[in-house]
């Protein structure tokens, strides 16, 4: 070990011990022993050990390999020089099921992909059938555009189609989608959306942040079967090394079907859920707050979508964006609805987890909570914003320090959405997208969080350490974390926001033995090799819930 902050052995010698001395203790016995590694504990002294000793689901023992000689277990894994690291929580992730009409657009790299998907799923279904899907972006495309409505009329002319953009804040439809919808090139654009024109004025598929005028048109899928896509959607997160997420957004009726689905497996990551508000009686006549719930499932903070995202744009900025004269984005409500909404919220004892992207959003978002903050002073509200992407004034980092307002921020972000702002941003703003230095600096708590643009945490650890694009280009030098700090965000810092630090995110005896181990040690390597980082194995409580083939043997 290169500290000895965790050793729990002591060395016992025997010098000339004649026939009647004592025989040497029982060794403890254990469930689960991880030894001959490299154990990045992220407890508070950045504490390196060399074994894990595991009973039942918690952590019983850190320290060295001589944790070999005080306890014995059923299942003794020699790491051969591995690396374990607490399980990741990823603070900010949306989950659900996939019904059959659904395509994964997460891995195409065309239009004439997505075209052909498109065609195959519409073959599947029939005409008529609604075709969906998520996860495409420009920026990896191989026709650097988006796809538009006459790609998808050519692909299902006799289905509707409504496919998502990566991000959720934008989607792409034909003409028939469209049509049933009762949108034409005469349309005005929704409350909060934009629906876009081509240059000569004719619809071009694209909506932005209101999908959901042509959404709500999809028929509802069957409850089981997404319930079945979404147990298995939360379980291929256990390959990333994703033992504990918050998932970003439900209603309080959706969380039944979460409720549903947490007391029939418990193989599945621990989950907090953030809730939509829905007005004070609602919301108390639910009967729950921020943090009911156990170990496995809880109720997270309240959601409230203060602006746009910002793939479309539609952030709301103090500026205007770049080579726009005046557009600056939008808010989602009035500022009065905002301030009333907040208040409610904190007065009634939720923890608020705030969507807030422009600076101009963040600005105001931070203020109506100090206001409320100073009118009704709660202890330990772990108020925070999700996202934080165009760097607020440095007053405004230094109040949410003062007030204990948090961040869970996106570093992949930078990486992956780095067209979407060299295209929209300039100057300081494009430097310090999705600031991390800068307001830990002031004294913000920042987690990190994925946000889905991916969900694997490398990318997010790569963009933190380098500050890189896909391009290569670094934005922001000043920003760049170390990776001690930047795994830390990614664990116990997400644990914080959940109020559950005291039990997981850290390898401590006590806590619940959530492990990853990786095949290398992201401390020590180039940070070129950051994204290259394979999962060997994880372990939940101290259960193996995914196994490469390729982790060292007993």
């Amino acid at each position: 070990m290169r500290t000895s902050s965790f050793c729990l052995v002591a060395t016992l010698a025997c010098v000339g011990c004649g026939p009647t001395a004592e025989a040497p203790a029982a060794k403890t016995p254990a469930d689960l022993i991880l030894h001959g590694g490299n154990v990045i504990t992220v407890d508070a002294q950045s504490t390196i050990a060399t074994a894990v000793v595991v009973s039942g689901d918690r952590i019983v023992a850190v320290g060295g390999d001589e944790l070999l000689e005080r306890y014995t277990a059923e299942r003794t894994v020699n790491l051969g020089g591995q690396t374990v690291i607490p399980g990741f929580v990823d603070s900010h992730i949306h989950m659900q099921g996939d019904p059959r009409r659904y395509i994964d657009l997460t891995t195409v790299k065309s239009i004439a992909a997505i075209g052909e998907l498109v065609a195959d799923k519409a073959a599947e279904l029939g005409p008529g059938e609604w075709v969906t899907g998520y996860g495409w972006s420009e920026d990896e495309l191989s026709e650097g555009r988006r796809p538009l409505i006459e790609d998808l009329d050519a692909a299902a002319p006799d289905n509707p189609v409504l496919l998502t953009r990566a991000g959720g804040h934008s989607a792409v439809g034909n003409s028939l989608a469209f049509g049933l919808a009762g949108i034409d090139a005469g349309t005005k654009d929704p409350d909060n959306g934009v629906i876009e024109r081509n240059e000569a004025g004719q619809l071009n598929g694209i909506i932005r942040e209101r999908q959901d005028i042509i959404g709500k048109l999809v028929p509802e899928s069957d409850a089981a079967e997404l319930r079945a896509s979404l147990a298995d959607n939360l379980r291929a997160l256990f390959a990333k090394g994703i033992t504990s997420i918050v998932q970003a957004e439900e209603t309080i009726d959706y969380f039944a079907e979460w409720e549903a689905l947490y007391a029939e497996q418990r193989d599945l990551p621990r989950a907090s859920v953030q809730l939509r508000w829905k007005g004070n009686d609602e919301m108390a006549a639910f009967g729950r707050k921020s943090g009911d719930g156990d170990e496995h499932l809880r109720i997270g903070a309240v959601k409230i979508f203060v602006d746009g995202g910002f793939t479309g744009p539609a952030a709301f900025t103090k500026a205007p964006y770049k080579g726009q004269a005046e557009y600056r984005g939008t808010l989602t409500m009035s500022e009065s609805e905002l301030a009333s909404m907040i208040a409610a919220a904190h007065d009634a004892g939720w923890q608020l987890g705030i969507h807030a992207i422009g600076d101009a959003a963040i600005e105001l978002t931070v203020g109506l909570l100090s206001e409320s903050l100073a009118r009704k002073p709660r202890a330990d509200h772990r108020h925070y914003l999700n996202h934080f992407t165009v760097m607020p004034s440095i007053e405004t980092m230094r109040q949410m320090a003062k007030d204990g307002i948090a961040i869970t921020q996106q570093p992949n972000f930078t990486y992956t959405l780095e067209g979407r702002y060299v295209a929209n941003l300039d100057g300081d703003r494009l430097a310090h997208n999705n600031a991390l230095r800068t307001p830990m600096s002031a004294g913000v708590f920042v987690a990190l969080s994925s946000d889905i643009l991916p969900i694997g945490p490398f990318v997010g650890l790569y963009a933190a350490v380098t500050r890189k694009g896909m391009s290569g280009a670094v934005y922001g030098e000043g920003e760049k974390l170390t990776m001690a700090e930047a795994l830390r965000g990614y664990t116990i810092n997400g644990a914080w926001l959940t109020r559950e630090e005291a039990i997981k995110g850290s390898i401590e005896p006590g806590k619940l033995a959530d492990l990853v181990v990786l095949d290398r040690d992201p401390l020590t390597i180039p940070a070129e090799q950051i994204p290259g980082l394979a999962v060997r194995q994880t372990y939940l409580g101290g259960r193996l819930v995914y196994d490469s083939g390729a982790a060292a043997g007993a």
